[in-house]
């Protein structure tokens, strides 16, 4: 699997229900277009935690979405890109919402390890 972390901070007067309405919606549209397999749930913050120790970043909320494999988030990425309809409305919409959004990308090695019990 590849995935995609994007970090982000909701823009002046948008609150997580109407982002989260949105972004469902643009979910839906990219996984009717087989341009992504999945999306966890929207996460924010905790940083009164010792095991946070990410300095460089304030973001408040996080998201991770899921694709098969490096050709589909290129796919989806080449789908974006233009900014043409009927994509951009989607993607305008949950864009818009946010602020100093970044984007970071992994791509699954192996199986994770056996559990511990």
């Amino acid at each position: 699997m590849f995935h995609m972390l994007t970090c982000f901070d909701l823009g002046p007067e948008v609150d997580i229900v109407t982002f989260r309405d949105a972004y469902m919606e643009f979910v839906a549209y990219m996984k009717s277009q087989g341009l992504v397999e999945s999306t966890g749930p929207i996460g924010e913050r905790r940083r009164d935690t010792k095991m946070d120790t990410d300095a460089a970043r304030n973001h408040r909320y996080f998201v991770i979405m899921s694709f098969q494999d490096r050709a589909q988030v290129d796919a989806a990425y080449a789908c974006l890109s233009p900014h043409e309809e009927p994509a951009e409305s989607a993607h305008r919409a949950v864009y818009s919402k946010v602020q100093n959004q970044i984007f970071i990308c992994w791509q699954d090695l192996v199986s994770g390890p056996k559990r511990v019990e």
